[in-house]
């Protein structure tokens, strides 16, 4: 094992990115064989629609784990985005384009508010997501009169906006998913925002001790979570098309999966965009490997919930090997 981490490929890349890489190669080929319908063209494609609007949602919440604090609202948040655009859209004949800038719009401001409760209140963030949870679902439920929401087709006026997910044959989506993602990683690992995110997570009150107005950085991960739960939204009516007030809850667990298999601490202070990225695919295809084998849709809620528990140890020995 020490002769492997000292190899220059597993340091360049990372042996919990590899190991990452294994399993979901592994769990490829183990439903491809146990249901030969999973190499199905609509099968990937199901399964890449999946991880679009999930990736998004975890690429956003990794911003605020890596500060220590977490974001319970980022499904119900995304349900509101799509919810409010699309009323607008629907019912008061918004231009397609405006109505996307409403979603993201309505993110960036429940990031704001977020951000702002648990970086200048001091209100712990489990609460702030919370409330803001409810307040999502209460908003767009107000908002839509209750009623559920679907956007256009795509063979109807305004359904271009259908083609973020895939042109044809070729995955539009993906496209966009991985360079947003890079965008992130550069952010996160190479600019100032970033690097006072993950200290925040690491000790923030040496940071504040230094002079670094700890606040302003610390609410700026909310914001940027909150922005990327708005685009997240767009690609779930590009893949889905009706979307109804109340629901999302179920998302926040998957997104936070996918970070923390991926490699950020829960603790704060270490976060990998790259593995978020395949930690996202690995939900994903154990979403379309249980609808492929015929199974309830209720078992991939306990998978997940064994695998944040799963991740979240092997964190907890992490921490206390370096201690």
């Amino acid at each position: 094992m020490e002769a492997l981490k000292k190899s220059p490929i597993v340091k360049a890349v990372g042996l919990n990115r590899i190991l990452l890489v294994c399993v979901l190669l592994v769990m490829y080929g183990a439903f491809a064989v146990i249901s030969p319908t999973f190499l199905s063209y609509s099968r990937i494609l199901s399964a890449l629609n999946y991880a679009y609007f999930l990736g998004f949602l975890s690429l956003g919440v990794t911003f605020v784990i890596a500060t220590g604090g977490i974001d319970f609202s980022i499904g119900p948040v995304m349900f509101c985005c799509a919810l409010v655009s699309g009323y607008c859209l629907t019912s008061y004949g918004v231009p397609m384009p405006a109505a996307m800038v409403i979603s993201i719009a309505v993110g960036f401001v429940f990031g704001c508010f977020n951000g702002y409760l648990v970086a200048y209140w001091d209100i712990p963030p489990f609460i702030v997501s919370m409330a803001s949870m409810n307040i999502a679902k209460g908003v767009a439920s107000v908002f839509t009169k209750t009623q559920s929401v679907s956007w256009p087709r795509s063979d109807a006026p305004g359904g271009w906006y259908r083609k973020l997910t895939s042109v044809g044959s070729i995955p539009v989506g993906l496209i966009i998913f991985l360079v947003v993602a890079v965008i992130c990683a550069i952010i996160l690992n190479k600019t100032k925002i970033g690097r006072y995110i993950m200290c925040l997570g690491s000790n923030k009150e040496a940071v504040r001790l230094s002079g670094v107005n700890v606040r302003r950085w610390q609410m700026s991960a909310y914001v940027i979570c909150g922005t990327l739960v708005g685009v997240a939204a767009l690609f779930y009516v590009a893949a889905y098309t009706t979307v109804q007030p109340g629901y999302g809850d179920q998302y926040n667990n998957e997104a936070i999966a996918g970070c923390v298999m991926g490699g950020t601490s829960m603790a704060g202070g270490l976060a990998s965009i790259s593995g978020t990225v395949i930690g996202v695919f690995i939900i994903a295809i154990l979403q379309e490997g249980i609808l492929a084998l015929g199974l309830n849709k209720n078992y991939q809620l306990i998978i997940t919930g064994i695998i944040v528990i799963v991740a979240v140890y092997f964190d907890v020995l992490g921490r206390r090997r370096k201690n």
